[in-house]
């Protein structure tokens, strides 16, 4: 048995899961105060109706990483970085405490100019001397050769009784190039760590309390899941996983085979994700935070902001829905009308105290000469017409760009939706809405109200790793994975390969996941030859793999 729990911007959702269907479900109100809370009451309402000695594992989404950023709850943050010639890092400077220091490594892993032990030792003192705790140690070419990094580690003192809690180190977030966005990245997850941390304390904790010794894991944005343990050193890797529950679950409740739309119309938001012949859309280089561009990769998903509690307002006759939520819904107690205010008096649902409901958008309506029924119409169709525009742009924004899924590039494809599926709790009364919006078939899905707690409880373990080989140096790195290996003249790309699988699949086995290799996706795979003189000097060679995002089980009809 499955667990799933995933917390919304309304509600905390939860459910039980194995190959029979649903076993359990249940719905709590997000405290965002204490996410915590939530989730103890979400867990115990399922561990309520269910056999708990019969739980596995429990998946959970997060939307704790993201909240930090965006309500500016992190730390500050010292960075300090060697870039070398070239890009001036002063363009992608991510916070005041930012320290450049002499010194470079290239392309290949040699390092030009050695760091400057004066200019570490400054930029260390400035640090300690504005009270930082949290680090971030980036070099340009810190995936070819760490040795730069863990030098500027090894100064701040990480641990015994040195001046720093934690340090994220650019090459052990990631293996990929491009030295701004890995910047950004680490930067990021040192920003939320003790945030971070202090959840996952407290959920290890709630765990141990309600005697669950399960299995932990916490959702990617990409579409996968890493372990609890594995989250506490990599928690920017955790931003954004509510929209990868809804993609993750919309796959596992329904079988899509076209290019299509993915609604899913929470209390707060919507987010609109998008197919390409049944394979969900990427990030390929990775995320937006802020004004960053980092290295983390998600799935293409927009959020926007209607949902069932956004507020209704009126202004110079025109109904709009959104984007703001002041409140819970005059059916849940609110005083403002929503959204789900509006579908209770057009009797396309029947949720909480519908009588309180029309009572509110009546008294809303009356100053504007409206009667509640024609006001809930039109908040209804604005609310469907706004998720259509918003879909139509960012359609059209996808179509500007090379097409990813998460399985591959589609070189010169369009996208053309030909369905809509609807999940979340107003789904099924936005059906008809949305419906005469798009002009296109449009579904709901079974269990749509819990859809994303279903992708949470389902959704696999995905890693990656870059390896880079230099024949000629004799030597093999896999920077996430604090690998540095010998190799060969003989060692070639097929061997590389075979490598990076392995050692991938490796790594995935000591963290407690058995993994099959036929969901290993080799998605970079080259080899360069480097000549000295008149000769072959050796070869330089570079594959990244990673295990596809995918579910461990599906819950729909064959």
């Amino acid at each position: 048995m499955l667990l799933g729990i995933d917390v919304g911007g309304t509600h905390t959702d939860a459910v039980a899961v194995d190959e029979s269907g649903i076993l359990a479900s249940c719905k709590v109100r997000t405290n965002h105060d204490n996410l915590l809370d939530s989730i103890e009451a979400a867990l115990k309402g399922i561990l309520a109706q269910v056999d708990r000695s019969q739980v596995a594992q429990l998946n959970l989404s997060t939307t704790l990483s993201t909240n930090a950023i965006v309500q500016n709850r992190i730390d500050d943050v010292g960075v300090i970085i060697s870039s070398g010639p070239g890009i001036d890092p002063e363009n992608f400077i991510p916070c005041k405490d930012f320290h450049s220091l002499s010194g470079s490594i290239d392309h290949r892993g040699t390092e030009i100019a050695p760091l400057d032990p004066a200019e570490l030792s400054r930029a260390v003192k400035a640090c300690r001397a504005a009270g930082l705790k949290s680090f971030a140690a980036v070099t340009k070419f810190s995936t070819r050769n760490p040795a730069h990094e863990r030098q500027i580690k090894a100064a701040l003192g990480q641990g015994a009784g040195g001046g720093a809690d934690f340090v994220t180190l650019g090459n052990e977030i990631t293996g990929r190039l491009n030295f701004p966005r890995r910047l950004a990245t680490a930067y990021f997850n040192s920003a939320v760590w003790r945030t971070y941390n202090r959840f996952a304390d407290a959920v290890a904790q709630c765990m141990t309390d309600l005697g669950l010794d399960v299995r932990v894991n916490i959702l990617k944005a990409d579409g996968g899941t890493m372990t609890l343990a594995r989250s506490r050193s990599m928690p920017v890797q955790s931003i954004f996983s509510g929209p990868a529950a809804s993609v993750m679950g919309i796959i596992a409740l329904t079988r899509i085979h076209y290019d299509s739309v993915i609604l899913d119309i929470g209390g707060t938001t919507t987010d609109i994700a998008i197919f390409a012949e049944g394979a969900p859309l990427v990030e390929h280089e990775g995320i937006e935070i802020g004004s960053h561009l980092t290295l983390v990769r998600a799935l293409k998903v927009r959020s926007i902001g209607i949902g069932g509690d956004s507020a209704i307002s009126l202004t110079q006759g025109v109904v709009r829905v959104g984007p703001n939520r002041l409140g819970p819904s005059a059916a849940d107690g609110g005083d403002r009308p929503t959204l789900t205010d509006a579908l209770n008096v057009a009797g396309a649902s029947l949720y909480g105290d519908i009588a309180r409901s029309r009572r509110v958008l009546t008294q809303f309506a009356r100053p504007h000469g409206l009667d509640p029924e024609d006001l809930a119409a039109q908040a209804i169709k604005a609310a469907a017409a706004k998720i259509q525009a918003e879909t139509r742009d960012f359609l059209a924004e996808i179509n500007e760009k090379p097409v990813y899924t998460i399985h591959e590039l589609l070189e010169n494809r369009r996208i053309v939706p030909r369905k809509v599926y609807i999940m979340g709790g107003p789904a099924e009364a936005m059906k008809m809405p949305v419906f005469r919006e798009f002009q296109l078939s449009t579904e709901v899905p079974p269990d749509f109200a819990v859809a994303n707690a279903v992708g949470a409880a389902l959704t696999r373990p995905t890693s990656d790793v870059e390896l880079f080989a230099d024949t000629e140096k004799g030597v093999v790195l896999i920077p996430k994975l604090k690998y540095e290996g010998k190799v060969g003249k003989g060692y070639d790309l097929e061997a590389a390969t075979a490598e990076a699988k392995e050692r991938l699949l490796t790594a995935l086995y000591s963290q407690g996941v058995s993994m099959d290799a036929a969901n290993v996706l080799v998605k970079e795979a080259s080899s360069f030859n480097m000549v000295s003189g008149n000769r072959l000097a050796g070869k330089n060679i570079r594959v990244r793999c990673q295990v596809k995002p995918g579910v461990a089980f599906t819950l729909r009809e064959a």
